[in-house]
């Protein structure tokens, strides 16, 4: 499971360090792609064949089906990290995050998220105050 929150560098190639905690389950590859709210999602390459066929399995008359996968499938690429740590990231896939060179990466469960830097505060200080406000609805049974 990936946690915490890491805030490495892009460097000048667009390279990104992976960090430290991460490397073991993404050292035999990685997909990178499109993710929601303009961060990007990478998964290991297991998990991301897992999520890709299950949503494949979803009717192709089902419009959200077909769009999503569009979307997570066209923007995907995989990568293997290098012997540093480092993963390319593709020049589209940085346009479309809004990528500079502060980026912040979280763990999110069965994914790893990289974000802006100052695209992730904002969200975090938009998204923090109905995190607090949560009632047992949002996930019954969690508290």
């Amino acid at each position: 499971m990936f946690l915490g929150t890491h805030t490495p560098r892009l460097d000048e190639k667009g390279r990104l360090f992976l960090p430290a905690k991460f490397r073991d389950r993404l050292a035999e590859g990685l997909v990178v792609t499109r993710g929601q709210d303009h961060c990007l999602y990478v998964f290991p390459m297991d998990e991301f064949v897992r999520m890709a066929e299950s949503i494949q399995k979803a009717p192709t008359t089902n419009k959200g089906a077909r769009d999503y996968l569009r979307v997570l499938l066209s923007g995907a690429s995989d990568e293997v990290p290098d012997k540093q740590g480092r993963v390319t990231i593709p020049a589209n896939l940085r346009s479309y995050a809004g990528l500079t060179k502060d980026c912040t990466v979280i763990g999110a469960g069965n994914r790893v998220e990289v974000w802006d830097t100052a695209t992730w505060n904002a969200y975090l200080e938009s998204a923090e105050p109905g995190f607090a406000e949560q009632s047992e609805e949002v996930v019954p049974g969690l508290l």
